[in-house]
């Protein structure tokens, strides 16, 4: 039996989720579910794939200002 694959602690830590962006950004789910669709539209409009509901973390932080 062949193991599951799964990523690696660094991949995961890349890409963050909702809980992480809203503690990040100090704003409510709406708000951060909004910053990341934005993020993801940027990303998207410049050829990279995305994934609803995840955005990279550096990504997150340079637009922002955080980083």
């Amino acid at each position: 039996m062949a193991a599951a694959k799964t990523a690696t602690p660094t991949v995961q830590n890349k890409m963050i989720t909702v809980e992480e962006v809203m503690d990040i950004l100090q704003v409510s789910r709406s708000a951060a579910y909004h910053v990341m669709q934005r993020i993801n539209k940027e990303l998207k409009e410049k050829g990279y794939i995305t994934h609803s509901g995840r955005v990279p973390r550096a990504y997150l932080m340079e637009r922002c200002g955080l980083q």
